[in-house]
């Protein structure tokens, strides 16, 4: 087979399965650069996505015959560099519960200014939310899990997972706010 013919996926993790080498890069090249995408968006900065991004391949390899070729395996994949993002975080942090009435102060500072940013400005705020914020932000408004959901991975209650996200949307629109003070 050519080097440079990019085999089909059930080619690329049977070959991998096998203990190909040759397989196991060309799995690597295809799928890092969106891997790290979603690593980057839970990681404090580029290092530490690295960390996870390999992480999160060493779990893909060690794992792969446990994909049971039902739904994507690019959602497999994705599912695993999310988890290990969290494994990371729960590592380095420590998230603490606000109170509810906090949670609707919080709450109430709503603003509409995300309509005037581009994607790489939201990108780029996202990435500079504190690492508790961003971690629930990124699982709940990104990747679609519930609060419910989020407190079990990341072993929080669902009030603490509800008031991080209403944290996060707040800081965001601060940030938005003094952003666009800026430009008038």
């Amino acid at each position: 087979m050519p080097s440079n013919h990019l085999p089909n996926e059930h080619d690329l993790i049977e070959g991998c399965l096998l203990g190909n080498p040759i397989m196991q890069k060309k799995l690597y090249d295809q799928y890092a650069p969106k891997m790290f995408g979603i690593c980057l968006r839970y990681a404090a900065n580029s290092e530490d996505a690295k960390d996870i991004l390999q992480d999160g391949f060493v779990k893909i390899f060690v794992n792969l015959g446990k994909f049971k070729g039902t739904g994507s395996f690019e959602g497999w994949m994705r599912r695993i560099f999310v988890n290990t993002a969290i494994e990371h975080y729960r590592k380095k942090n420590q998230l603490y519960a606000i109170s509810e009435s906090q949670e609707e102060n919080i709450s109430n500072q709503e603003v509409s200014a995300l309509d005037a940013l581009e994607a790489d400005d939201i990108i780029r705020l996202i990435s500079e939310l504190p690492n508790g914020y961003r971690t629930v932000f990124n699982l709940f408004a990104v990747e679609g899990y519930s609060h419910r959901e989020i407190a079990t991975m990341m072993n929080i209650s669902e009030g603490t997972s509800k008031s991080q996200y209403a944290r996060a949307k707040a800081w965001l629109q601060e940030k938005i706010g003094n952003r666009n003070q800026e430009k008038s």
